[in-house]
Formats: C-alpha cells, sequence, structure tokens
C-alpha cells in the first residue's frame, strides 16, 4: 500500500497530489468521502452509500412496525436461547 504526507494548508485544505487525481480522474469540482474510523482516515472518491442505506433500513423497519425497542428485545431473546 503506499502513502503519501499531505499537509494542511489554511482554512483546513489538502491538496491530493496530481499522479493520483490522474490516476483515479478526479478533477476540480469532484466529491470526496472522508470516513473516520476512530482517527483513521480513509478517503475514497466514491460517494457514501452509508447513508442512503441506513435511511433505506430504516424505513423498512419502521414499515415493518419495528422499533429499536422491539429489535433489543428480540436480540436478547435470541442471546438467551443460546445460554
Amino acid at each position: 500500500m503506499d502513502s503519501v504526507n499531505l499537509q494542511i494548508a489554511q482554512r483546513g485544505i489538502i491538496t491530493i497530489p496530481k499522479a493520483l487525481r490522474d490516476a483515479y480522474g478526479l478533477d476540480t469540482g469532484d466529491w470526496l468521502t472522508l470516513v473516520d474510523l476512530g482517527g483513521v482516515f480513509v478517503l475514497s472518491p466514491q460517494p457514501s452509500e452509508i447513508e442512503a442505506l441506513t435511511d433505506k433500513l430504516a424505513a423498512q423497519w419502521t414499515e415493518d412496525g419495528q422499533t429499536l425497542e422491539s429489535m433489543l428485545a428480540a436480540l436478547q431473546a435470541e442471546r438467551d436461547k443460546r445460554g
């Protein structure tokens, strides 16, 4: 895995090296997704699908009449069965 050292400039600006921008077809105005994994940052040229997925799951659970409490109770019941 390659690594690149970057410096944060004024206003939090980080410059992605030209070789990487060219390699991944990144251009001015493109959006990137930054994921914070507990202090390890992952920068992806792909838009995050996490928000859309969580919204879809929440809508489905609501439609099914599920609540956080009912899901936690079902989880606890399953744990109790398994001892």
